[in-house]
């Protein structure tokens, strides 16, 4: 009698919604040749294909498409079956898989992440950090972080972290014998590190005047569509970049960087952590609720 895992249908529906066993490999946790030897084998046990496989593409066959309809509600009322049995844990287990943006992920990486797994090392993390707002419930994820104007309606959220601002910063080197920018609009005459948003379109550096948003095009010699990248280029004294204040402030204070327009760059929308509601959530998940509004409170307290 043929025997069936239950990560395997998981891994059949990540690729259904995925529409690729790389993406979906991803998804699930495991290596893109063990997805394909788990689904091949299921496919072997069953008698049929579910997925049309090309060198480009791949998608559900028709029995695939009446496989996946009907295994959806039911692994649904499986994964909630166990998610009651594992809020009654004494001692939180499993895996928790949040998706954020890069910049917010080493925010949190340290006061939130971190502790918690100090606190309770029988759980690991999947932290995915992805610059697309993805989401997070038709992906598997248990948890998002982003900005708290760009949170969907209808979860649960909790700010987390403190105030968030953008700095724009060069190195001393670079503005001797330059007049440092006074008004955005004196940038045209900078070198400026430029970045490239996900999305392929170049990101046009946001300040604010008197509670109006001021956007600038700017020039420079390099386009790059990475944080830390941007820093070592801004750090050799290549020109001026825009960062989120946390990614550059340990730059700031110790001198290696001078930060310039900051009248112009005011607080930002707070990260928050947020989930949809769950009836009987796993203990692992609880906790790091938990936690989550004890670093809110911490953050505002401070």
């Amino acid at each position: 009698m043929a025997t069936y895992r239950l990560t395997d249908f998981d891994a059949v529906l990540a690729i259904a919604r995925k529409g690729s066993f790389r993406a979906a490999a991803l998804d699930v946790g495991m290596s893109t040749s063990a997805l394909s030897s788990a689904v091949s084998k299921l496919e072997e046990q069953l008698g049929v294909r579910l997925f049309n496989r090309t060198t480009r593409s791949v998608s559900l066959t028709a029995a695939g498409e009446r496989f996946v309809d009907q295994v959806s509600p039911a692994l649904k009322d499986i994964h909630r079956a166990l998610d009651t049995v594992r809020s009654q844990q004494e001692t939180p287990t499993g895996i928790l898989r949040i998706n954020t943006f890069a910049t917010a992920g080493r925010e949190i990486l340290a006061p939130l992440v971190l502790e918690y797994l100090r606190r309770f090392p029988g759980v690991q993390i999947d932290l995915v950090t992805e610059g697309n707002l993805v989401d997070i419930v038709a992906n598997g994820f248990d948890f998002g972080v982003r900005s708290q104007n760009l949170v969907p309606s209808d979860m649960i959220a909790i700010p987390i972290g403190s105030a968030r601002r953008y700095a724009v910063v060069a190195t001393a080197a670079y503005f001797k014998g330059r007049k440092p920018p006074q008004v955005p609009s004196d940038l045209k005459g900078h070198a400026c590190i430029r970045t490239r948003l996900p999305n392929g379109a170049l990101f046009r550096w946001q300040f604010e005047a008197e509670g109006q948003p001021v956007h600038v095009d700017v020039e420079g010699p390099i386009t790059l569509d990475e944080a830390s990248l941007a820093r070592m280029a801004v750090l050799d004294g290549i020109g001026i970049g825009f960062f989120m204040e946390s990614d550059v402030r340990d730059d700031i204070e110790a001198g290696r960087l001078v930060r310039v327009l900051d009248a112009w760059t005011p607080s930002l929308a707070p990260l928050c952590l947020y989930y949809p509601s769950r009836r009987n959530p796993p203990a692992a998940f609880k906790v790091f609720v938990d936690l989550a509004r004890e670093l809110a409170r911490s953050s505002k307290a401070s």
